[in-house]
């Protein structure tokens, strides 16, 4: 079975100078193989094929067989590492919870350790007769989530 760990260090390296940086390495037990990336701008076709190749020329097929796909980051992906929670500030976003609670809203900032998502809800002040509208904001670590996708509203 291919090393995933060796794998994921190979790209890195390939990517480093590329704009682009990796999101995810799958290994399937029979050697399915997926690299997903990501870039601040976008991701196009030929940089898959790059990389593609540099793999297929590093990880030699007559050694051990393996299916390879390499692809974008979609915006129905969920974001996987800080620098694409990086480049969706200002955009909203879904977050699933580890309690189970979704929340949805805009993506304030992003660093190493987690991000803060700033909501709207309604709240009743004291006296008041009608509720007005507040934002709050809600600071997650990286671990304290299941996901965060991007937010498609049509």
């Amino acid at each position: 079975m291919i090393d995933r760990q060796a794998l994921s260090d190979f790209v890195e390296q390939k990517l480093k100078d590329t704009g682009c940086f990796l999101t995810d390495v799958k290994v399937t037990p029979d050697n399915q193989i997926t690299v997903e990336i990501d870039s601040m701008n976008a991701v196009d076709i030929d940089e898959c094929v790059s990389l593609t190749r540099a793999i297929e020329a590093e990880f030699d097929r007559d050694k051990e067989d393996y299916g390879l796909e390499v692809g974008s980051a979609g915006l129905t992906s969920p974001l996987r590492v800080p620098r694409q929670y990086e480049k969706h500030i200002g955009h909203d976003v879904e977050v699933l919870t580890n309690d189970g609670r979704k929340i949805h809203g805009m993506l304030k900032e992003a660093d190493a350790e987690g991000f803060t998502v700033a909501t709207e809800r309604k709240v009743k002040p004291e006296g008041a007769k009608r509720p007005v509208t507040e934002t709050v904001e809600e600071r997650f670590g990286y671990g304290d989530v299941k996901h965060t996708k991007y937010d498609l509203k049509f």
